[in-house]
């Protein structure tokens, strides 16, 4: 027809006029990050400390090691040093290059605290002030400067207290970052990128002589920035919780480093605070970890108590919901569940098709988690972590709820939208009620979970069905049932288990024990409507040398008519105590309330 060709065309010149501007604001951000740092590199100047905050940025000691010994990984990708620099070895992608240039590694360094860490840490900042000190190389964007310059100022001590030529080079450094992102700072992409390239150029300007020009603008510009990436229900746009805790911890570390030197805090910085401290406790597990959505983990151990130790602020019971998340927590149980669409917003590249998935922690020991964010191993990994499949909750075979656009992004026109989320408590019970229509326009189908948790937190039940809303919709899966065959949908939900969790099945296909570490025992059973199994799944952990196996319970249902549902529930088992001593080990942090 005339008339839609007309239109077709008239959107496609639309999309490419967009990705032209698109294109043409990239490179022109590229060349001025460019000019900005050819001039940082004319700084001859040093920027000595006056007062070296004490380091906050907390390292992995077991990476620190993998580094001593020459393995190097950096954005999921890995190389070997062999004695090298890790500048003179060929990088496997642009993330590696990335991970390498933002020197978080320093980080892990000073972790392992060790002579000969201290030593490599020193040599290799030296080694890349002499390679790209001037202004060279690819780690000159604002994101990448200031995540460079945070860990200089945090680890200045460390850097400066070895050969005088290493802290030469240092000093001048930060000169020349300060210098650079007083320029490029404001500029870089909003969130957290530019709120590490604030707060970076604010803690060196606070820690330096004479830097007390500088830190006047560079807190103004700060507030500006939280109060953006920080929404009025203190939310971001990523809907990531460990990048609402990342962002949350610079602004605390920075505040406190503001009136140490006897100055108030911008306002707009300390109500971004104010805002997003309820959100992350709503978003932290029994454990004390974050719930593990859209490429966020579970957190270091101990960050998210000592960034709200140090914001100050008073303790609040958590909101049942947050940043689209819905929180149940009764005795000694948590059940987070993602109850909004994914993000599309272009600073959230990495959204999950994830609606209306759940996770379960009792006291110390998660029992239903999901996948996690993949993107530290690899691409494939990363595609795969962000299916439906890899959250615990209902998949149709073969679909996920949201797909990605050529952008590798979530598309707009192809995520689950929520149609009702009207959690409430109902006779001694948490409650949640909700759908989404992610399958609508593949199947017409609209998935509905029903989640109730008890008033003593031992027990979840659950139901989910799958159903037609219109005859539209009913044409629409008529036609799907026929393209495959006529035997249904298949259908499957998938309850994804921690690694310290293990599993078995009864024989009758019914139930399935879930035994933790701590002795208790879970037990998880449906209706008779489904095939009951126990699977290979994957945990996901950003830092660990390599996913992780482990278990999920599946069960597997073929929808034939309009309708379906299957029911399930998960209860501890009758003989598990009410209160169990459950001894920490060395990979667990404090429980909720410890610590």
């Amino acid at each position: 027809m005339p008339g839609a060709s007309g239109r077709d065309e008239g959107q496609g010149t639309g999309r490419g006029v967009a990705r032209l501007l698109d294109g043409w604001t990239v490179r022109r951000a590229r060349l001025m990050d460019r000019l900005a740092a050819w001039r940082a590199g004319l700084v001859a100047a040093d920027a000595r400390f006056a007062a070296p905050p004490e380091p906050w940025l907390i390292g992995d000691a077991a990476r620190g090691r993998d580094l001593l010994a020459g393995h190097l990984v950096f954005g999921g990708a890995r190389a070997e040093a062999r004695g090298r620099a890790p500048w003179a070895v060929e990088p496997p992608g642009p993330a590696f290059t990335d991970g390498l240039q933002g020197f978080a590694w320093l980080d892990d360094l000073a972790a392992l605290g060790t002579p000969a860490a201290a030593s490599l840490a020193r040599s290799w900042v030296g080694d890349w002030a002499r390679r790209y000190g001037r202004g060279r190389g690819p780690g000159w964007t604002p994101a990448l400067a200031g995540r460079r310059l945070l860990r200089l100022v945090a680890h200045g001590l460390l850097l400066t207290s070895g050969e005088a030529q290493v802290a030469a080079a240092v000093h001048r450094q930060i000169a020349r970052h300060m210098g650079f992102l007083s320029e490029r700072g404001p500029e870089a992409p909003a969130g957290l990128p530019r709120i590490e390239a604030l707060a970076g150029l604010l803690l060196a300007a606070l820690a330096v002589e004479g830097g007390e020009a500088r830190a006047g603008a560079a807190e103004a510009e700060l507030g500006r920035a939280a109060a953006e990436a920080v929404g009025g229900d203190g939310a971001v746009a990523s809907r990531n919780p460990e990048d609402l805790l990342a962002l949350f911890d610079l602004l605390a570390a920075t505040a406190g480093q503001v009136a140490a030197t006897g100055r108030a805090p911008d306002a707009a910085h300390l109500a971004a605070l104010e805002r997003a401290a309820p959100v992350l406790r709503a978003l932290r597990h029994a454990d004390g970890g974050l719930a593990r959505f859209h490429g966020g983990g579970r957190g270091a151990e101990g960050k998210l108590e000592r960034a709200l130790a140090a914001a100050g602020l008073r303790p609040a019971l958590p909101p049942l919901r947050a940043m689209g998340y819905i929180r149940l927590a009764a005795g000694r149980t948590t059940v987070i569940v993602d109850a909004a669409a994914p993000p599309t917003d272009p600073s959230a590249p990495g959204g999950h098709a994830s609606t209306l998935a759940f996770e379960l922690t009792s006291a110390r020991r998660p029992v239903i988690v999901n996948c996690g964010a993949g993107a530290s191993f690899g691409a494939e990994w990363h595609r795969a972590g962000r299916a439906t499949a890899s959250h615990s909750t209902l998949a149709i075979e073969g679909y996920s709820s949201s797909r990605l656009g050529p952008d590798g992004r979530i598309a707009a026109a192809a995520r689950a939208r929520l149609i009702e989320v009207p959690g409430e408590g109902r006779a001694g019970r948490l409650r949640l009620l909700a759908a989404h229509e992610g399958y609508v326009a593949t199947h017409g189908l609209t998935h509905t979970r029903r989640l109730e948790l008890s008033a003593d937190g031992r027990s979840l039940s659950g139901e989910d069905a799958l159903g037609t809303s219109s005859r539209a919709d009913q044409r629409r899966l008529a036609r799907m049932v026929q393209k495959g065959g006529g035997d249904g949908v298949h259908f499957t939900l998938h309850f994804h288990l921690h690694p310290d969790a293990a599993a078995e099945v009864d024989p009758g296909g019914q139930m399935a024990w879930i035994g933790l570490r701590s002795g208790e025992v879970w037990v998880f059973r449906q209706d008779g409507m489904a095939r009951l199994s126990l699977e290979p799944s994957a945990w996901l952990e950003r830092g660990m040398p390599a996913p992780a196996a482990t278990k999920q319970i599946v069960l597997a249902a073929v929808l034939i008519d309009y309708a379906g549902r299957v029911g399930w529930s998960l209860a501890k088992a009758p003989e598990t105590p009410i209160a169990l001593r459950d001894v920490a080990t060395e990979e667990d942090g404090p429980a909720e309330g410890e610590g």
